[in-house]
C-alpha cells in the first residue's frame, strides 16, 4: 500500500511533469470538461501547492486525475478517473474507526484516513453517480463512498461500481475489506 509521501510541495522537475502528464489527459478527454480551457485550470493547479501536491499523490496511487464537470458551482473538480478504483488505494476498510476495531487480519490502512493525508475528499452517493456520466468506472472493481453519519453509526459503510450497463450502489460493514475495493477521490480547484 503506497503511503502518501509527506512532502508539502513538488521539485520543480516534478511539477512540470506532472502538469505536462495532466495536460495530455484533459486534451485527450475533453467530453470531461466541456468548455474549461487547460489555462485556467494550470493557472489554478499553480496558483496552490498543496493542491498540486494532493494531485500529484491522486497521480502516484493510479488515480488518472482529471478535470471533471461534476457540478454548477463553478469550482473546477479534479477527480480519479482511472477506468477501476485507483490500484496502490485498494485492499482498506472504510475509516480509522473500522480498522482499529478489526481484531484479526487488519488491512494497512482505511479510505477516509488515506484521502485526509493526501488531502482529497472521497466521492459521496451523487458525485459518483455524477462520474460515471463520464465513464464508464469500475466495471471490475469498487470504490468506497462518503457515507452518511446515520449509516456509520450502525458500523455500515456505501461502495459503488458499474455492473450491467448501470451504477450501483451496496453497503457493507466498514471494517470489511478486499483486493478490488479501493476508494476514488476528488478536489476542488
Amino acid at each position: 500500500m503506497a503511503k502518501p509521501n509527506g512532502k508539502k510541495t513538488l521539485a520543480a522537475e516534478d511539477r512540470a511533469a506532472l502538469l505536462t502528464t495532466l495536460k495530455a489527459r484533459f486534451e485527450k478527454h475533453p467530453k470531461r470538461h466541456p468548455g474549461i480551457a487547460w489555462a485556467t485550470v494550470e493557472k489554478r493547479l499553480t496558483a496552490d501547492a498543496a493542491k498540486l501536491r494532493s494531485i500529484a499523490e491522486m497521480e502516484r496511487t493510479g488515480g488518472a486525475p482529471d478535470v471533471v464537470a461534476l457540478d454548477t458551482s463553478g469550482e473546477l473538480v479534479v477527480c480519479d478517473c482511472a477506468p477501476e478504483s485507483p490500484k496502490e488505494r485498494r485492499s482498506v476498510c472504510y475509516d480509522g474507526e473500522a480498522l482499529r476495531s478489526r481484531k484479526e487480519n487488519k488491512p494497512k490502512a482505511s479510505a477516509v484516513e488515506l484521502a485526509e493525508a493526501m488531502g482529497i475528499e472521497l466521492l459521496d452517493e451523487a458525485t459518483y453517480q455524477a462520474l460515471q456520466k463520464h465513464g464508464p468506472f469500475d466495471e471490475k472493481t469498487s470504490s468506497w463512498l462518503k457515507t452518511p453519519p446515520a449509516i456509520r453509526d450502525l458500523d455500515g459503510a456505501l461502495f459503488g461500481d458499474f455492473r450491467f450497463g448501470r451504477v450501483f450502489t451496496y453497503h457493507n460493514g466498514a471494517e470489511s475489506y478486499y483486493a478490488a475495493r479501493g476508494f476514488r477521490g476528488l478536489l476542488r480547484i
